[in-house]
């Protein structure tokens, strides 16, 4: 698996590390090929983060993840070769506000965001409640595994 954190505003390796392991273990979850799965990383600010959400999804606040898958669907991932998944965009000050709301640790709120953002990159939704349902199954199995789960 190659992970590409943007180089700006790179969490600790502690959370890199946690975060390497939610991936892995995503993919494995959807029997992907981890030796072949890219995806890239970033960590922004609120601005930046509510700059994107009003360009990409035209809404006009900030949030705490976007995802930018690269296939509509996960049939259009090719037999042979890289498959980029696509980018994760994290807010970290909206993880820490959430984090602290949430009455957790900025870490798994991070961690929560990132295996989210995973599935949405492998063609999961939430738009209806069958969909939300099967995201949250597959999301919380992902945080037991990891010893964070709510």
């Amino acid at each position: 698996m190659n992970i590409i954190f943007s180089e700006e505003t790179m969490p600790s390796e502690t959370i890199i590390n946690r975060l390497i392991e939610a991936a892995e273990l995503c993919v494995l979850a959807e029997n992907l090929d981890q030796d072949r799965v890219e995806i890239s990383v970033s960590f922004i600010g609120e601005e930046e983060m509510h700059d994107l959400n009003k360009l990409f999804r035209n809404v006009d606040h900030v949030t705490d993840v976007l995802s930018f898958p690269q296939y509509e669907n996960m049939e259009e991932v090719p037999d042979e070769g890289i498959i980029c998944l696509g980018d994760v965009v994290i807010c970290s000050q909206q993880a820490l506000i959430q984090a602290d709301e949430l009455g957790h640790s900025p870490e798994r709120e991070i961690l929560y965001l990132f295996v989210h953002s995973m599935f949405h990159l492998m063609g999961y939704d939430h738009m209806d409640n069958e969909e939300k349902t099967d995201m949250r199954e597959k999301e919380e199995a992902i945080m037991t595994k990891l010893g964070a789960e709510r």
